[in-house]
């Protein structure tokens, strides 16, 4: 977790701070990534226009008066020592637009799902992979401003329901959890375009779909959404299986009308068919 095992790369020490905080005063971008921080210089917060914010790779454990940073769209906190309770600032900064806080320690012994802060009415991406996290706070699903959302490298093994909230997300990153299966209700994510379920555990014993035996992804993720984009590598089940999957057909037609279109256009749409042998 962080950057407490090795020592910082780039320059340090006081002086190089301030300059970087006299610039900052001037330019409102402030990255301090990979200094071997314990917690923000004071005068951070004194730059009350500051719009970018880069503390990644160190060792913070709060973010103490973020919350005075009120014109901050963009904050990246990867590679700390964060947990919870440290997020809190951050549901007072109206303006945020993107939050990464990949591989800190989120999921820290508290009921993530209740204890997660409630997320800007703005906020348009955010990265919580590498958290351990078992399960999606109800916070995120309700932040229905999302367009990109990463919750790779993690430990969760559901999606709730209360996903189909996100009205706005055109991108979504699952691998490397514990999923087996998908609500029905991704369906109602109209807008969602690249799902990437990479190193999972969906799988089928039969294609012969049941009440008892139900598809682990829903038709209508296939049919109801925009995506063109979805990738299964790594998980147990095959190419031949999940062409018999209901609704399978309508998203290859959509994959190939839409790989058509930008043929020449140099649109980046994965060209093998989900990642499956």
């Amino acid at each position: 977790m962080g950057n407490a095992g090795g020592k910082p790369k780039n320059r340090t020490g006081k002086q190089v701070v301030a300059h970087k905080l006299q610039t900052a005063q001037k330019t409102n971008v402030l990255s301090l990534t990979e200094h071997g921080l314990e917690e923000l210089p004071e005068q951070v917060y004194q730059i009350t226009t500051l719009r970018t914010l880069d503390i990644s790779k160190n060792k913070i454990q709060n973010l103490g008066r973020l919350s005075h940073l009120k014109d901050l769209k963009s904050f990246n906190c990867d590679e700390n020592i964060l947990t919870i309770n440290s997020l809190k600032p951050i549901s007072n900064l109206s303006k945020l637009q993107t939050l990464s806080v990949g591989k800190n320690q989120l999921d820290n012994q508290l009921p993530v799902v209740t204890a997660f802060p409630s997320l800007p009415s703005k906020i348009r991406q955010l990265k919580l992979n590498g958290n351990s996290l078992t399960a999606i706070p109800k916070q995120i699903c309700e932040a229905i401003s999302l367009e990109k959302l990463d919750l790779s490298f993690n430990n969760i093994a559901a999606i709730p329901p209360e996903i189909c909230k996100l009205v706005s997300l055109t991108e979504l990153n699952l691998d490397n959890n514990m999923i087996t299966s998908l609500p029905k209700e991704l369906g109602q994510l109209k807008k969602l375009k690249a799902l990437s379920l990479r190193n999972n555990y969906i799988q089928v014993k039969s294609t012969n779909f049941t009440e008892s035996n139900p598809q682990p992804i829903p038709a209508e993720l296939f049919t109801d959404t925009l995506i063109i984009d979805l990738n299964l590598g790594g998980n147990p089940l095959t190419n031949t299986q999940l062409n018999e999957f209901e609704g399978f057909n309508a998203f290859l037609e959509k994959r190939t009308k839409v790989k058509n279109k930008n043929i020449h256009g140099g649109a980046l749409v994965n060209t093998s068919v989900c990642g499956l042998k």
